[in-house]
């Protein structure tokens, strides 16, 4: 019968809503006239209704609403009915008229708009309310004995609170129960919420936990900071519950039940950014149709902007790496999840001007993304020669193939540690930056340096993007932090004051596309990181996430800040102003300029030491060109040093020449 019934729904519909308008009216009647009708106004009745039914069936198909849904009954639909009812009776009262004159009462018109509104609705939700219960019959008995039910306190009595329960209660294959919703707002307490009661605030967790068997709280805040989100997660700790959230609504996945995408709570709902909001039309017209080329695609931030990349459809996207494994995996997801877009992997050293130009005229690339950089501070600071290379000459090298390949857009990949550089790193960004710089402030759109190859007609547009620390990149802190973690402890820090921008590798591919599709050329865009976090804090944080304490189960130790590290990172020097862009989250700098003549002098000086293996030299040279670079002691030691030692080796042998002689 039901199957019957759904395949001829819209005919189901209307014969449903034909009877529904008929028993309206009666009932209109019988109210008007105290269920006393006499003979005059029951011929009055039978006269009115084939009118009436003919009106009403007319306006209602109109409006649609044999076409509502009845499982599902929401405020919009409640308001359409409502105006098709109104729109009816005023259809009906005028045919009426004209059928059976002045003497129709009129009151009849309100009541029957009343009742068949009421009767309508009202047989609706009772469709639902069976629905729902036939569902979760069918569901909860396929599923009993699989999943052991959960005693739960949703954690936020507001819309997404009421929306969760009404998933939780349409699933109950998740194996959730309800126990009742938690919020720190005084007026919502003892509220019932679809029949559940708000039992207190999060100061009353423990307590609740214990009264009520509960096994675990779902934090139902979507507007939470990531502070407020910590304490929560404290105090559930404390009372020994499991914590889990509903995701963002910028996380939602299509097509899938909420419910399902219930999750653990994450490093970055602790931190409390907010999701970027991206002018996507404007990235699509930039990416859309066109060949893209992404170098350090195997690392975390290179990788992240090929799947960022992919979802606007770009002709092809070739992903650069000297790193073979890393390359492969990016290549393997992008062959499942994007197999849309035409992924070309590439293995090559940026260090490789003939590989890159081999790549480039093979490709012919219009938007290039240069993520591929060594960017481990204390790591860089043992290996200078090597950081030059690559991070300084590297760039160069993929700038000119860009522009030799008529490249319409180089975005370089930048760090917060480029401003004002304590370290070799540091530096060798900031030369990234100047090296971009003097490219876009060439009048041929070239390198101030010669570039071999015939270049086209096309000017690059060159732009470089700051920002600070990413959420578990290769060589974070984060997957160390989880490593001590998992071994029992104990947690490292360097200085209990080090404190460092963060933001999610999702979070900053998408800003650095919006920055390349607004970017005219020439400019160092800044991206909004908030409020640094200290480094304790964070390792804190992770403890918690863990299911420890931290100082009970999990010891900290500081260890001492390492070579080339500052306690605190800056965005921007004091001599660089900002100014603001059409995007709330994204700065440019404005002021200093750049003397294409002065980098190429410079990179030629610098270009000597390397091949000199010149540490001293190189670092010498960077201080140069960087007048706010200071060198750590560490670095200034171990060249001097090895220029001294290689010194006396170059002596020991003219000495040992001259006495052969």
């Amino acid at each position: 019968m039901k199957s019957f019934l759904l395949r001829r729904r819209r005919w189901t519909s209307e014969t449903i809503h034909g009877v529904l308008a008929a028993a309206a009216l009666a009932a209109s009647f019988l109210l008007r006239f105290d269920f006393a009708l006499d003979p005059q106004y029951r011929a009055m009745l039978l006269e009115a209704l084939p009118v009436l039914l003919a009106a009403k069936l007319a306006v209602f198909r109109g409006f649609g609403l044999r076409d509502l849904g009845w499982r599902y009954l929401g405020f919009e639909d409640l308001k359409r009915m409502a105006a098709a009812n109104a729109v009816a009776s005023a259809v009906a009262s005028a045919a009426l008229r004209a059928v059976i004159g002045s003497g129709f009462p009129r009151s009849i018109y309100v009541l029957d708009f009343l009742v068949c509104v009421a009767a309508m609705a009202a047989l609706r939700a009772g469709v639902r309310v069976v629905f729902d219960r036939a569902g979760a019959f069918d569901r909860g008995a396929a599923t009993l004995g699989t999943r052991p039910v959960r005693r739960i306190l949703i954690y936020g009595a507001g819309k997404a609170g009421k929306t969760v329960l009404s998933e939780i209660r349409a699933h109950p294959r998740m194996g959730y129960q309800t126990a009742g919703f938690l919020d720190d707002d005084p007026e919502k307490r003892h509220l019932r919420l679809d029949g559940m009661r708000v039992l207190g605030n999060g100061s009353e967790i423990a307590a609740l936990v214990r009264r009520h068997r509960i096994d675990e709280v779902l934090l139902a805040l979507p507007a939470a900071t990531g502070t407020q989100i910590a304490a929560i997660l404290e105090r559930c700790h404390a009372a020994r519950v499991a914590t889990r959230k509903i995701p963002p609504l910028a996380e939602l996945i299509e097509n899938q039940v909420l419910v399902d995408q219930i999750r653990e709570v994450r490093l970055e709902d602790l931190l409390g950014r907010p999701p970027a909001e991206l002018d996507t039309a404007e990235i699509r017209a930039r990416l859309a149709g066109k060949v893209v080329l992404v170098t350090g695609a195997g690392g975390s931030i290179g990788g992240e902007l090929c799947r960022q990349i992919a979802r606007y459809r770009p002709v092809a996207l070739i992903g650069v790496d000297h790193a073979e494994s890393a390359l492969y995996e990016i290549d393997q997801e992008m062959r499942e999840k994007y197999s849309r877009v035409a992924f070309y992997p590439e293995v090559a050293s940026i260090r490789n001007r003939r590989r890159l130009d081999e790549i480039f005229r093979q490709h012919r690339p219009a938007a290039v993304y240069h993520a591929a950089a060594y960017k481990h501070v204390p790591m860089m600071e043992a290996h200078v020669l090597e950081a030059v290379e690559n991070n300084v000459f590297g760039t160069r090298n993929v700038a000119r193939a860009a522009m030799a390949a008529g490249a319409e857009t180089f975005v370089l990949v930048s760090s917060d540690k480029a401003v004002r550089p304590a370290n070799i790193m540091g530096a060798t960004k900031r030369m990234a930056e100047l090296v971009c710089l003097a490219a876009a402030a060439s009048p041929s759109g070239r390198p101030a340096a010669p570039c071999d190859g015939t270049a086209s007609g096309a000017r690059t547009r060159f732009l470089a993007v700051r920002f600070g620390n990413v959420l578990g990149s290769n060589g974070s802190v984060i997957p160390l932090f989880k490593r001590q973690i998992a071994k029992g402890g104990p947690v490292t820090v360097t200085h209990p004051e080090m404190r460092r921008y963060f933001m999610t590798v999702s979070e900053a591919a998408q800003l650095v596309l919006q920055t390349a599709a607004m970017g005219s050329g020439g400019e160092v865009f800044v991206l909004d990181m908030g409020e640094p976090v200290r480094i304790v804090d964070l390792a804190r944080k992770m403890i918690l996430l863990s299911g420890l304490q931290p100082d009970q189960d999990i010891r900290i130790e500081f260890s001492g800040v390492r070579p080339g590290e500052k306690l605190y990172e800056e965005v921007s020097a004091s001599e660089e102003g900002t100014a603001p862009t059409p995007h709330a989250q994204i700065r440019v700098f404005t002021g200093r300029g750049v003397a294409g003549e002065t980098i190429t002098g410079g990179l030629e000086d610098l270009r000597r030491a390397v091949e000199a293996r010149d540490a001293a030299g190189a670092v010498l040279c960077l201080k140069e060109m960087i007048p706010d670079y200071s060198p750590s002691s560490f670095v200034l030691r171990r060249a001097f040093d090895q220029r001294a030692f290689e010194q006396r080796a170059r002596d020991q042998r003219a000495r040992a020449v001259a006495g052969a002689g």
